[in-house]
């Protein structure tokens, strides 16, 4: 294939990080915000969504879309992260400051993959 190396690593972080979904949902049940429903399906959906966006992304008829596919992703669990700096409980005992530096990291992360769009 002729994609750029850095796309296989961040592929290969997306995989990585859609299987801990499913090997640790409890982990990620708990930062989901209590005001959306059903934490255990999300949690499924948005680990499912991300092996395959992975995927995809190292393919190249769907790499373009895939790097799309991630932007919303990292929109659409925002709140999560918000979540875990407002809530004690969700903060899985991370200090703040790290909670805060989380928030500007989405950015940077739908940044890298803005670029293989």
């Amino acid at each position: 294939m002729n994609l750029p190396w850095h796309l296989y690593v961040m592929a290969l972080l997306y995989f990585v990080a859609g299987m801990n979904h499913f090997r640790t949902p409890r982990v990620y049940q708990k930062i989901i915000p209590r005001y959306l429903p059903n934490p255990i399906l999300l949690n499924q959906l948005s680990g499912g969504i991300e092996i395959i966006l992975s995927i995809a992304l190292v393919i190249p008829t769907t790499s373009t879309f895939a790097a799309w596919g991630i932007i919303l992703l990292l929109l659409a669990v925002f709140p999560t992260h918000i979540f875990m700096l407002t809530t004690p409980e969700a903060s899985m005992g991370l200090p703040k400051w790290l909670l805060y530096l989380r928030l500007p990291l989405q950015f940077l992360l739908m940044y890298w993959a803005y670029n293989y769009t």
